[in-house]
């Protein structure tokens, strides 16, 4: 294990909630999302001990803020948390990887002298407000610019997602074996505990509720594909419609919350740091392809940590699609035995603004579970773009 100096970027508390279902039958539906935030908050609070009093700031990843999830939903949440009114907050949206990127300007806050404590999050209850819900009838979020620049129109992430699996030769077999043993690794997990200390159950739900352990090859062999278009086929005919519900992230309900402090804030509280912020990097990538951009954010994070791929112990990889996280370890050359240790978001969920914080939670602590070093965490974004960050256990 690393030392950390005083003005290092240590993480020193992470929690997260169960994943619920993203549908009215959910467990989380019946929870706001500003409250399902602030549980998280506020068990992040109990865990570490620390007075919230001593939280310059909160910045909480959202991506659909609109109805329940509008109005910054940062600053309700951590008031409704109980939070002194002294505390601020604010929501940012990078698409999937907003709470990773919460994660992101809180550590560099803290290295650049502006925060001593401060907390990322992220929340999104894809159940209350639908994803795209934002996206007004008659509305046109992308201006003029973007038509003439991509004068034959973008595409859905689904459609992105074909794409992908048909440029890198990924069979529908090989995408729903990657997905059935991300439900059995997950299912593993949950059953030997490895979930239990990043866990802070809520209305009746202590696990999470998506893993399904009797996922089977066989029985993902039997669904339809999920994003069929004859028009897009037409456009696009080397697509071989092989993405369906079961090798997608679930629509999901969920929040998570990470405490960043600078290495002097954390022995002057008594705290233990899990980890430090190594190396954060974000990058954009092709809009068409826009799931790519973690092969490009791994290779310039781990350029920018002065790391080789051979160093990093654990990979996190989000999975937004199978073939995401297949692509990603066929161009970077990552070993798959240590990517997602615990299954990922095809089995755990991925609520959008949440993920990122719910991924690094599980990785600081399969860190810890594992005795590795370096850990390394990516995730795509819509419009093409990707977060990575390298953690160092300490």
């Amino acid at each position: 294990m690393a030392g950390y100096s005083d003005r290092d970027a240590v993480i020193v508390g992470a929690v997260r909630t169960p994943v619920g279902k993203g549908k009215a039958s959910g467990a989380l539906h019946e929870v706001l999302p500003a409250d399902l935030l602030a549980h998280s908050l506020r068990e992040l609070l109990t865990r570490t001990g620390v007075d919230p009093v001593e939280v310059e700031d909160v910045i909480a990843g959202a991506v659909t803020q609109v109805g329940d999830q509008a109005v910054n939903i940062a600053r309700n949440a951590l008031l409704g948390a109980g939070f002194p009114e002294s505390v601020p907050g604010t929501t940012v949206d990078r698409q999937c990887g907003s709470s990773q990127q919460a994660i992101s300007f809180a550590a560099q806050g803290v290295l650049a002298g502006a925060y001593d404590v401060v907390i990322a999050a992220g929340v999104e209850s894809m159940s209350r407000v639908p994803m795209g819900s934002s996206v007004l009838p008659g509305s046109n979020p992308f201006g003029t610019g973007m038509a003439q620049r991509y004068p034959e129109g973008l595409v859905a992430q689904g459609i992105s997602a074909e794409l992908i699996a048909a440029r890198w030769n990924l069979s529908r077999t090989e995408l729903d074996e990657f997905s059935a043993e991300s439900h059995q690794k997950a299912a593993r997990a949950t059953k030997d505990g490895l979930f239990d200390a990043e866990l802070a159950p809520i209305a009746g739900l202590a696990t999470d509720e998506i893993i399904r352990p009797d996922t089977t090859i066989e029985t993902l062999a039997g669904l339809r594909p999920a994003f069929y278009n004859e028009a897009i086929g037409a456009r696009f005919p080397q697509i071989g419609w092989e993405i369906t519900p079961g090798n997608s992230s679930p629509l999901s309900d969920g929040s998570a919350a990470v405490m960043i402090t600078s290495g002097a804030a954390a022995r002057r509280l008594g705290l233990t740091p899990l980890a430090r912020i190594h190396t954060t990097v974000a990058v954009g990538s092709d809009p068409l392809y826009m799931l790519t951009g973690v092969i490009p954010a791994t290779e310039k994070v781990l350029s920018r940590a002065g790391l080789d791929l051979s160093d990093i112990d654990l990979f996190e990889v989000n999975e937004a699609f199978a073939p995401v996280v297949l692509a990603w370890a066929r161009d970077t050359g990552a070993d798959l035995s240590r990517t997602n240790v615990n299954g990922g978001a095809i089995a755990i969920g991925h609520p959008l603004g949440a993920s990122g914080a719910r991924i690094m939670t599980t990785l600081v602590n399969a860190l810890q579970q594992r005795d590795g070093r370096y850990a390394l965490q990516t995730m795509c974004e819509g419009g093409g773009m990707a977060n990575a960050t390298i953690i160092e256990r300490l």
